[in-house]
């Protein structure tokens, strides 16, 4: 069974730097997995953050020039490095997956998806 694993949230004032990981679980996060990173604010629905296909990324206009995104393989992650956190940047953090090289910003075109992670940008 594909399973991920979100790490890495927590409080951060405006300004300040978090870096999310997502971990796989009982495989391999080799290049033939595109990796979405997505977050959901309350009463809001789930957004497309950040992805990464073979190796290239792409980024919500949002986030775009404040998160990047990266492949450990050594360590099986995938992680979100977000910089410049903003109030608004405040949601649970969810990484998916799915298997190929296309990259997608849809939440139904993921296969399998971590629990998510909240991050919380506050003074």
């Amino acid at each position: 069974q594909l399973q991920l694993v979100e790490s890495g949230g927590g409080l951060v004032q405006p300004g300040g730097s978090l870096r999310l990981s997502c971990a796989a679980s009982g495989f391999t996060l080799d290049y033939y997995y595109v990796i979405g990173w997505f977050r959901q604010a309350p009463g809001k629905e789930r957004e497309f953050v950040a992805s990464i296909a073979w190796t290239s990324t792409y980024f919500a206009d949002s986030v775009k020039g404040r998160f990047t995104i990266s492949r450990d393989n050594a360590k099986n992650t995938v992680d979100l490095q977000m910089n410049s956190l903003k109030p608004e940047d405040t949601a649970v953090y969810y990484c998916a997956g799915k298997l190929g090289l296309v990259p997608t910003t849809e939440v139904n075109d993921y296969d399998f998806w971590g629990q998510g992670t909240q991050v919380t940008v506050s003074s």
